[in-house]
């Protein structure tokens, strides 16, 4: 005989579901990543060669790459984002993912979290990596990279969910990357601004808890906002 009430089997066994259903979701994202690691080294490249190009393009001198290296890494990860949602939810779209996804009795807010838990990993953790070393190489301060790293580490997550929103309201059309920017680009500035304004204050050995503060609220209302919104938009095409 169970000691456990029919109820608390029950949800115990709903919980079980969803832990599984995320985890298989989070495998199957790296899988085809595996798969295809051109996904994976294409933002990557296109990070490291926009960020080595600015030296040459402009005055190499130190004082110069060292007021303008902030803004360049950050504009740099911004574009390599772009890049890299495009064809987030375009695979899944074609493959007929999104209808099982509707159908299915896992939510589908956590379906999406964990799509874009694993596209963050994938897509954004390498640039976080190589920041350092793009700092030193635009004689960025050495006190101003553990501020830029953690700017990166909050920031780029609120990108790619404000780009998944864009590509899943664009992902039935065959050229969407046009409309895809003219969705997102205004709703990255003020990521962009906080996030500058950030390294700004670090630059300067002053606190730049303010700013941090406001990235944070940022990364915790796309976190909250972007799987509904997602969910909604993928639905509409879907229907």
């Amino acid at each position: 005989m169970s000691k456990h009430p029919p109820q608390q089997e029950s949800h115990s066994n709903i919980q079980l579901s969803y832990s599984s259903a995320f985890k298989s979701i989070v495998k199957r994202e790296f899988s085809l990543a595996w798969q295809k690691p051109a996904q994976i080294i294409q933002p990557v490249v296109f990070f490291l060669i926009v960020v080595t190009l600015f030296p040459l393009g402009i005055s190499p001198s130190p004082k110069t790459l060292q007021l303008i290296g902030p803004g360049v890494i950050w504009i740099a990860a911004l574009l390599s984002i772009m890049l890299s949602v495009e064809g987030l939810f375009r695979q899944d779209f074609h493959e007929g993912h999104i209808e099982a996804w509707l159908l299915s009795t896992v939510p589908m807010p956590l379906i999406i979290i964990a799509k874009l838990l694993s596209a963050w990993v994938i897509s954004c953790g390498m640039l976080i990596v190589f920041s350092p070393l793009l700092a030193m190489l635009m004689n960025i301060a050495p006190e101003v990279i553990p501020a830029l790293m953690l700017s990166l580490l909050i920031g780029t997550p609120i990108l790619l969910f404000i780009g998944a929103i864009g590509n899943a309201l664009t992902v039935s059309l065959n050229q969407g990357g046009v409309l895809l920017s003219l969705i997102v680009l205004p709703l990255y500035i003020p990521v962009l601004i906080f996030a500058t304004a950030m390294l700004e204050a670090a630059s300067v050995n002053m606190s730049y808890v303010g700013q941090m503060s406001v990235l944070l609220s940022l990364l915790l209302l796309s976190f909250v906002m972007a799987p509904l919104a997602i969910g909604a938009a993928l639905k509409n095409t879907v229907n």
